[in-house]
C-alpha cells in the first residue's frame, strides 16, 4: 500500500504559509475548514470527491436514524472535530462520521469531542490511505475509540475494528452474508454490500429491513 504524505499548511491569504498555531489558535482561525490539527500544525485540506460524499451521507444518515430510534447517544462529522491529546501534543482529527454514547454527550463541546468517541469511521479518499489506515489507525487505537470503520469504495473493503484483550485494535468478523453488527451500537448491523451498490440504497428501505419503519 502507498503511503502519502498529508500536506502541512496554515492559510493567512491567496498562499499556504506553514506555521505553528496553539489549539485555540487554529479552532479560531480554521472553524467550518475540512483541515485537522496534529502537534500545532494544520493537516490538509481534506478532499472529498462525489462517491466519498455520497457514501459518507449515507452512512451518517443511517446511523442517525438508527440511534435516534434507539435514543442511544448522537451522531457527528467533518468538520466537528475530535479533540485527543497525547504525550506529543493535541491531535484534532475530523472523523467523516463518529457516534457518541448518552453517558459521553457531557464531553461533546461547541467546537470539538473531547477524547475519543465511541465510534469512529472514515471513507477513504485516494489522498487519505495512508492517514486512515496508518496514522488515524494508531491514534483512534491510543485514544480509546472502541470500534474504528474504515471504508474504502475504491478497493472495495469495509474493515471494521474493536479493541482485542490486550487492548489492541483487532479486525472484527463479518457473517458469511458479508453482514457486520456493531460492538457498540446495540442491535445495529449493516450488509456491506449496501456500500458498492450504485446508487446506494435508500434509507427507508434499510429502515425497514431493521424493522423501525413500517
Amino acid at each position: 500500500m502507498a503511503q502519502i504524505q498529508s500536506e502541512i499548511f496554515t492559510t493567512t491569504g491567496p498562499g499556504f504559509i506553514p506555521q505553528k498555531l496553539t489549539y485555540e489558535e487554529f479552532l479560531r482561525k480554521f472553524d467550518g475548514y475540512y483541515v485537522e490539527y496534529v502537534n500545532s500544525e494544520v493537516i490538509g485540506p481534506m478532499t472529498v470527491g462525489s462517491r466519498h460524499n455520497q457514501l459518507t451521507g449515507f452512512l451518517r444518515g443511517l446511523l442517525q436514524l438508527f440511534v435516534e430510534a434507539q435514543d442511544l447517544g448522537e451522531i457527528y462529522g467533518e468538520p466537528f472535530q475530535m479533540k485527543m491529546e497525547f504525550e506529543d501534543g493535541i491531535h484534532g482529527r475530523e472523523p467523516d462520521v463518529f457516534f457518541v454514547k448518552k453517558e459521553n454527550l457531557h464531553r461533546v463541546g461547541d467546537r470539538f469531542y473531547d477524547g475519543g468517541a465511541d465510534l469512529a469511521i472514515e471513507v477513504v479518499s485516494p489522498d487519505s490511505v495512508f492517514r486512515d489506515t496508518v496514522e488515524k489507525f494508531g491514534e483512534y487505537q491510543t485514544a480509546g475509540v472502541s470500534e474504528y470503520w474504515i471504508i474504502d469504495h475504491n478497493r472495495r473493503t469495509a474493515n471494521f475494528y474493536g479493541f482485542d484483550g490486550a487492548g489492541k485494535y483487532e479486525l472484527l468478523p463479518l457473517s458469511p452474508d458479508s453482514t457486520f453488527s456493531s460492538r457498540v451500537i446495540a442491535g445495529l448491523w449493516i450488509q456491506t454490500d449496501w456500500l458498492w451498490k450504485e446508487p446506494l440504497p435508500r434509507l427507508m428501505d434499510i429502515l425497514k429491513e431493521w424493522d423501525i419503519a413500517s
